[in-house]
C-alpha cells in the first residue's frame, strides 16, 4: 500500500506544472505576476500575460485569471502567502482567453467573475488557442468559465468602503469587450491589452480609431499607476510605446491609403524603424500592417 501511495504521489508530481510565479508589489496594495514576452508554447504554458491582485483590506480583487486552472490555482497560493485573504472577485478586461481560462479555478472556489456584457454573446469553443498550444498537464482541469456578472457601462463596486470603477470601453478598441478597472483611492487604473510595452501590440481584433480614443481618455485619468495585460511598466510612462505604436500605424497606413497604394506595397513600406527593437517586431508587424490597411480601406467605403 505505501509503496502504492507513493507511486500516486510521484506520477501526479510529474502531470503537475510549476508555473514558478514571483508576485511582484507594484503600489502599497498592489501586487502582479508579470508574464514573459513570449508567445505561448508548452515551455510557458500560456505565462505570457499579466495578473494582478488588489488588497481591499478584508479581501483581495484580481485583474485577469491567466491562461489556466493552474496558473490561477498557483496564483492564489503566492497571495495567501503574502496575506491570507479570501477573494472578493475576478474581473476580466477583455475576452482573450490568456487572460479568463483562470476563471475554472476561482469558480471552483465560489468566487464571483466579472466581465464585460460582450461575454453575454460569446460561445464556448471546441478547443480554446490556449488549449492547442500548451502542454495537457498544465491545461489540466481547466474549462471555460465565462463571467456572470455583466457590465454595460459602468458598474461601481464597494468593497471595504473602497470604491472600484469598472468602466466598459463599449467601443472595439483592442477588443469588442475591453473594461477599466479604476480604484480612484490607490490612483490606480488596469486597462488590460489596450496596453503592451514589453512587445508590439497585436491589433487583429480591434479598431485603431477607438484604441486611440480609448488612450486619450486614460491619459486624462488621476492615476500614477496605468496597469497593461502585457509588460512590467506600470507607471504613467506605460502607456507610451502602444499609443504612439498605434498611432504612427494607423496614420501611415492612412495616407499610403488614400495615396492609391496597394495592400502588399504597403505591408513593405511602412516600417515604423523606431519600434524595430521590440518584441514581436519580426513576427507581428507586417501583420498588423495588413491587418491595419484592410481596416482602413473598410472605415473608407
Amino acid at each position: 500500500m505505501k509503496s502504492l501511495l507513493m507511486f500516486l504521489i510521484f506520477t501526479n508530481s510529474l502531470l503537475s506544472f510549476e508555473y514558478t510565479l514571483k508576485p511582484v508589489k507594484i503600489s502599497a496594495k498592489t501586487h502582479c505576476f508579470f508574464g514573459l514576452p513570449e508567445v505561448m508554447d508548452e515551455h510557458n504554458n500560456g505565462n505570457m500575460v499579466n495578473s494582478c491582485f488588489v488588497n481591499m483590506g478584508t479581501s483581495y480583487l484580481v485583474i485577469d485569471s491567466g491562461p489556466t486552472y493552474l496558473y490561477a490555482k498557483q496564483t492564489y497560493a503566492k497571495m495567501k502567502e503574502i496575506n491570507n485573504l479570501p477573494i472578493s472577485y475576478v474581473v476580466n478586461t477583455h475576452n482573450h482567453d490568456d487572460h479568463w481560462l483562470g476563471n475554472s479555478y476561482y469558480n471552483s472556489i465560489g468566487v464571483k467573475i466579472i466581465g464585460s456584457s460582450a461575454f453575454k454573446y460569446k460561445s464556448k469553443v471546441e478547443m480554446t488557442r490556449m488549449q492547442e498550444r500548451v502542454s495537457p498537464d498544465a491545461f489540466t482541469k481547466t474549462t471555460q468559465v465565462f463571467p456572470t456578472i455583466f457590465v454595460e457601462e459602468k458598474k461601481v463596486l464597494n468593497i471595504n468602503g473602497k470604491k472600484v470603477n469598472l468602466i466598459s470601453v463599449n467601443k472595439k478598441a483592442h477588443t469588442d469587450s475591453d473594461l477599466l478597472i479604476y480604484i480612484p483611492s490607490q490612483k490606480i487604473v488596469f486597462v488590460g491589452d489596450l496596453v503592451f510595452n514589453d512587445r508590439i501590440p497585436s491589433i487583429r481584433d480591434g479598431k485603431l480609431k477607438g484604441w486611440i480614443e480609448v488612450l486619450d481618455e486614460v491619459r486624462l485619468m488621476d492615476v500614477d499607476f496605468i496597469v497593461g495585460g502585457h509588460g512590467e511598466l506600470v507607471n504613467r510612462s506605460s502607456i507610451d510605446m502602444t499609443y504612439n505604436y498605434i498611432k504612427t500605424l494607423r496614420q501611415r497606413v492612412a495616407t499610403f491609403l488614400e495615396d492609391g497604394e496597394e495592400i502588399g506595397d504597403v505591408v513593405n513600406m511602412v516600417k515604423m524603424e523606431k519600434f524595430k527593437d521590440i518584441n514581436f517586431y519580426d513576427s507581428m508587424h507586417r501583420q498588423n500592417v495588413e491587418i491595419a490597411y484592410r481596416m482602413l480601406e473598410w472605415e473608407n467605403e
